[in-house]
């Protein structure tokens, strides 16, 4: 397994200096950077004493009561029990990698597959490795609409497989999966008896109309328990809070419950003042419309001032198509002052050696729409001289 993305970033540009006429560009790191909303700070400050107490592992109340609240809301139909189903995370990046070894029995012979997208969040990877499964990589290309083409595996990969992740709207691609894509995924996990996952840290950011999730599948297909099915999702892209390291696991009861006595002893617990904070960001909604005005703004202007592409349906990522991923990004830092993800660090090569996510590059859009005007100059000035 290669090193995580941004280790091999930094390696990449290691020997190079930034563009000194130029200040530089983060446009590699998916981390949102607007400004937090007040009512948020507010909300921090009156819950300090929260700071002397132990915080439950499964969430407050409070907080389990939010999100299923929020859920019902956002996917017509879909109604959680927050005392059951609802699980508090750190963030998604530690619900998605523990989850795997919720779900993957390390000592099977032969041991089983984890599925995953490719190009993708390069924790899916880790987490299959790292449980003691065999990953299996399924690609999403131009050719298949930048989304994962799960039709194509064989059958005796679906009997061996464990778990799978899915990812909408996706990283890197910012493509949108539909019901019907979900339902077969459905299907697939029932007939075979495998974990579903639904990445959705996304899924408030979008253009047009908000992408349909797991759970609202789930409910579609006359799944009301949500057998097989969990979710996760976080503040940090929807509130434009990373650092508050809040999210939430949703879905089967079964698979709620097992997932919570494996992180009774491995995960951390949320402080009470954070989970109070995220409570409050899980009920409020303007907040949320206004940052995903400005991302959608932003990917906008980036598109029209760099004159290639349009924005994908989803998040706030553009998947720029390159030559060499390696060498623009190179030339992106040494030439232009940004700094930009290589694709094939998102993705992983098949049998054949092919990697997916080569020849492109991440560009991110989360500094404004002033940033991202700027960023579309300078690299439009770079294809042109590449």
């Amino acid at each position: 397994m290669a090193a995580y993305p941004f280790v091999r970033l930094q390696a990449l540009l290691a020997d190079l200096r930034p563009a000194e006429q130029l200040a530089p560009i983060d446009a590699g790191a998916g981390e949102p950077r607007l400004p937090p909303a007040g009512f948020l700070r507010d909300a921090l400050c009156e819950s300090l004493d929260g700071f002397c107490r132990y915080p439950p592992t499964r969430g407050t109340g409070e907080l389990r009561r939010a999100v299923a609240d929020w859920v019902a809301r956002r996917y017509p139909g879909v109604r959680l029990d927050p005392d059951r189903q609802v699980l508090s995370a750190n963030g998604t990046r530690e619900a998605l990698f523990a989850v795997a070894h919720a779900a993957v029995d390390p000592d099977a012979d032969p041991p089983p597959y984890v599925l995953l997208p490719d190009p993708m969040y390069q924790i899916y990877l880790g987490a299959a490795v790292t449980a003691g499964a065999i990953p299996y990589p399924v690609a999403a290309t131009a050719a298949t609409g930048f989304l994962p083409d799960w039709r194509s595996v064989p059958e005796q990969v679906w009997a061996r497989t464990a778990l799978l992740y899915c990812c909408s709207p996706s990283n890197p691609t910012g493509r949108v999966m539909g019901l019907d894509d979900y339902r077969w995924l459905i299907e697939q996990a029932r007939c075979h008896d495998f974990l579903l996952v639904a990445d959705e840290c996304y899924s408030e950011i979008y253009y047009g109309h908000p992408p349909a999730g797991l759970l609202q599948a789930a409910v579609a297909a006359g799944c009301d328990d949500f057998h097989n099915c969990l979710v996760c999702n976080s503040l940090s892209k929807r509130s434009g809070l990373p650092g508050l390291r809040s999210g939430f696991i949703a879905g089967d009861e079964a698979w709620i419950d097992r997932f919570a006595s494996l992180r009774s002893y491995t995960g951390p617990a949320t402080p009470l003042p954070l989970q109070h904070v995220a409570a409050v960001a899980w009920r409020d909604e303007e907040h949320v419309a206004q940052a995903r005005e400005c991302y959608r703004a932003s990917l906008d202007a980036f598109h029209r001032t760099l004159g290639v592409g349009e924005p994908a349906p989803g998040g706030f990522f553009a998947w720029l198509p390159v030559s060499d991923d390696e060498a623009f990004a190179r030339a992106a830092w040494r030439e232009a002052a940004v700094r930009l993800l290589p694709g094939s660090y998102l993705g992983t090569a098949d049998a054949e050696g092919v990697n997916p996510g080569a020849g492109f590059v991440r560009v991110a859009l989360v500094d404004g729409v002033d940033r991202a005007e700027e960023l579309g100059r300078r690299l439009a000035r770079l294809l042109e001289s590449t």
